[in-house]
């Protein structure tokens, strides 16, 4: 299962409440289209910061972190008389990260970095999907390629159909009506979209996005 949410905007109270949401409900990957781009490492840090229960940040955090990170390299072999306390019920944030998928918005300097796509592109099963923060920055070829499109800047849970495509949206973490997320069932050759909002209330449940051919794709 892959959770989705979009447009925290500096809100990681929101960002935080979505993961945990979408991670008790089965996601184990995150699709993130930005609405802010470093949201994701900011919310890290949150995260951090709640394991070690608000204190401040000491020599053993660091050390902690350094080894998470060495031992993260499987070319890196750590020396056997060296061993910082690491906190064995803290969870391994840095991998977290791994476990995401994120699209910058236009207004953000990652959006100019050639370095960094502005869209990503996936699979939902046997299904190539696009990600996008937003869908006009879509071309013909990523129309053309793609099946499914996930995007954000879209104030409320949608799924759209054009012609074989389907576009979904889910919604904002702040500045809508109501916070949303979303969730792509991706556990059978059916996907099924279903969202949410925050405190757990279903909007959408397990819409069937039954995948055909690599060019057909239909919405029950």
């Amino acid at each position: 299962m892959i959770g989705l949410f979009s447009d925290s905007h500096g809100d990681l109270g929101a960002f935080d409440a979505a993961y945990e949401l979408l991670k008790a409900k089965g996601a184990r990957r995150f699709f993130f289209m930005g609405g802010r781009y470093t949201d994701l490492d900011e919310w890290i840090l949150f995260r951090k910061d709640k394991a070690r229960g608000g204190r401040g940040y000491t020599d053993n955090d660091f050390l902690s972190d350094v080894t998470n990170f060495l031992t993260s390299q499987e070319q890196v072999e750590r020396p056997a008389a060296w061993d910082p306390p690491v906190q064995q019920d803290a969870p391994d944030l840095d991998r977290l990260k791994e476990r995401f998928v994120r699209t910058p918005e236009k207004d953000s300097l990652q959006y100019l970095d050639p370095a960094i796509d502005k869209k990503c592109v996936d699979m939902l099963g046997d299904v190539l999907c696009c990600i996008v923060y937003d869908k006009n920055d879509l071309t013909r070829e990523d129309l053309v390629n793609a099946q499914v499109f996930i995007h954000g800047k879209e104030s409320e849970p949608k799924v759209v159909q054009i012609g074989p495509r389907v576009f979904l949206a889910c919604g904002k973490l702040t500045g809508a009506a109501e916070q949303t997320c979303a969730l792509v069932d991706t556990s059978d050759k059916v996907l099924r979209f279903s969202a949410f909002t925050l405190d757990g209330r279903t909007l959408v449940d397990g819409q069937a996005l039954t995948a055909g051919a690599r060019t057909k794709i239909s919405v029950k």
